[in-house]
């Protein structure tokens, strides 16, 4: 059986975002289990810039960066037990290890889950790991309630800006700190309570004048940033370390955490869902329902082809983005 080639965005080696090229390689046939996808959309996230082997999962080259993916099923391998077939022609949102910059993609069939019917493809492969780092870190991890109060770190960024969305759903208090006025007004136009410029301000002092104490910092930055927001922490309040954007990871006074009882959590949502697959299937189940329901939406600012893959990635890396970067398709394959 001839399968043909498909055209895909390949890191060559870990050199940055240059080493991207695009290429004609072989298609991969639906094995048991899983579904072929034919991609519309590629979302960029910051572990694709694993371009430079600077991520906790190092791929050796050469490889296909993307993590998630919209499209249409293309082919269903034979269903395994306990899974249902997906109709060809079905949209779709997708996960995957990587590969996702390319015409087509072969995903695990407990990854693949219905475009929500409000989306466009651009917003499918904008949503669910931006969505579900936020929504393990504030729900699983940070248990945040109703009238709490949540700062967040890098709020302008992909996880950041799907953390001040779902904050508010959850019916939180958000203060959002970033370092541009332009990518700040969008936040707040996403909803948040008050906005900080630390570039502008002081943060320290800036957010103790909004408010006594927050209850949970949401940490996607590190850094300065970070040592500054554990002190605006009130008694028992919650420190979640996500990652960390600005290259520096902070190192916290253990008498600073013993004083307000504070907990410093670490949260890798990837892992989680590795190590917790129905608790994973259970938030993305909740998340596409209030994407459903128009409740839920990414913030796309920049959009590329696939032959501007690299152009993409190093659109990430400099920090130009507010919210998510997107690769969109004209399939041919």
């Amino acid at each position: 059986m001839t399968l043909g080639t498909h055209r895909a965005a390949v890191c060559t080696a870990l050199e940055g975002p240059d080493c991207v090229t695009t290429k004609h390689v072989p298609n991969v046939e639906a094995g048991p289990g899983t579904v072929r996808v034919a991609v519309r959309a590629a979302g960029v996230n910051y572990p694709d810039y694993l371009t430079r082997g600077q991520y906790q999962l190092k791929l050796e080259p050469p490889f296909t960066p993307g993590m998630e993916v919209a499209g249409v099923v293309a082919e269903c391998g034979p269903p395994t037990e306990g899974s249902t077939p997906w109709p060809i022609g079905t949209p779709v949102i997708a996960w995957t290890p990587s590969g996702g910059f390319a015409e087509q993609v072969v995903v695990s069939n407990d990854a693949v889950f219905a475009l929500p019917e409000p989306f466009t493809y651009a917003e499918g492969a904008a949503f669910t790991v931006a969505a579900r780092t936020a929504y393990h870190a504030l729900v699983e991890r940070g248990e945040l309630h109703t009238g709490e109060r949540l700062l967040v770190l890098g709020a302008t960024g992909g996880v950041g800006f799907a953390a001040v969305q779902l904050a508010k759903l959850l019916g939180a208090q958000v203060v959002a700190v970033g370092s541009d006025d332009a990518k700040l007004a969008a936040v707040t136009a996403a909803g948040a309570d008050h906005v900080v410029n630390y570039r502008d301000a002081d943060l320290a002092h800036s957010v103790a004048a909004l408010t006594s104490g927050v209850d949970v910092v949401f940490d996607a930055v590190g850094g300065d940033a970070a040592t500054q927001a554990i002190r605006l922490l009130a008694w028992g309040g919650r420190y979640l370390v996500v990652g960390f954007a600005s290259g520096t990871i902070p190192i916290f006074k253990a008498n600073r955490l013993l004083l307000k009882g504070v907990s410093v959590i670490g949260v890798r949502a990837g892992e989680a869902a590795r190590m917790y697959p129905k608790e994973f299937q259970r938030s993305i189940a909740v998340l596409l329902g209030w994407a459903s329901e128009g409740s839920l939406r990414p913030h796309i600012s920049h959009r590329f082809t696939l032959d501007d893959a690299s152009a993409a990635l190093a659109t990430l890396s400099e920090r130009r983005v507010t919210g998510r970067v997107v690769i969109t398709i004209e399939n041919q394959s």
